[in-house]
């Protein structure tokens, strides 16, 4: 009885704390949404990509580097912090750190060549693309970025092209008012 009750408890607590960290996962989605779009827009870079990204590397906005130094893609620089002591770069607000990885992307040979190779809808190629330049070392890297963007269906706010969107009919027009016309006689009195 005691071991049932023992494991519907762990049972019961790991289901709370996957529970929580999707919680904490989509706050923090929500609250970078907006930033990582206007950086699409104007870089054409995925939002999927770029907030996928700040998710694994600052744990969604949990980890000391993003606490304490507002660091949301692990770069490395100075910091003036008397919180943490850490090789990772400082900087005053997270947008901030969002800009510094854009800039980041640009400025290094291995990765500008990226913005020629890929569009703002090819989350894919980019994820690939980033760890081949050797942003990351660990060889799981673009597939554990590539899983947040499907688990968290973060594909949905890269703009679309104007030819990948679906037609649309207005409402006013039946499908089957689409078919071959048909003669009508009028008669006029």
């Amino acid at each position: 009885m005691i071991r049932k009750l023992l494991i519907a408890g762990l049972f019961t607590a790991f289901i709370s704390v996957a529970a929580h960290a999707q919680t904490t996962t989509q706050s923090y989605i929500d609250n970078n949404l907006a930033k990582a779009k206007e950086l699409m827009r104007v870089n054409h870079i995925p939002a999927s990509i770029i907030l996928a990204i700040a998710i694994h590397e600052s744990a969604a906005g949990t980890s000391k580097i993003a606490k304490y130094l507002n660091n949301h893609f692990g770069v490395k620089g100075s910091n003036n912090s008397t919180k943490i002591h850490s090789a990772y770069k400082g900087y005053e607000t997270v947008s901030d750190s969002y800009d510094h990885f854009i800039e980041f992307m640009h400025n290094r040979t291995s990765f500008s060549k990226l913005f020629d190779q890929h569009d703002q809808y090819d989350y894919l190629g980019w994820a690939r693309g980033i760890q081949k330049g050797g942003y990351a070392h660990s060889r799981l890297w673009s597939s554990q970025v590539i899983n947040l963007i499907k688990k968290y269906q973060l594909y949905k706010y890269d703009d679309e092209p104007i030819e990948m969107l679906p037609t649309l009919i207005p409402a006013s027009i039946s499908i089957f008012s689409l078919s071959k016309p048909k003669r009508v006689a009028l008669s006029i009195k």
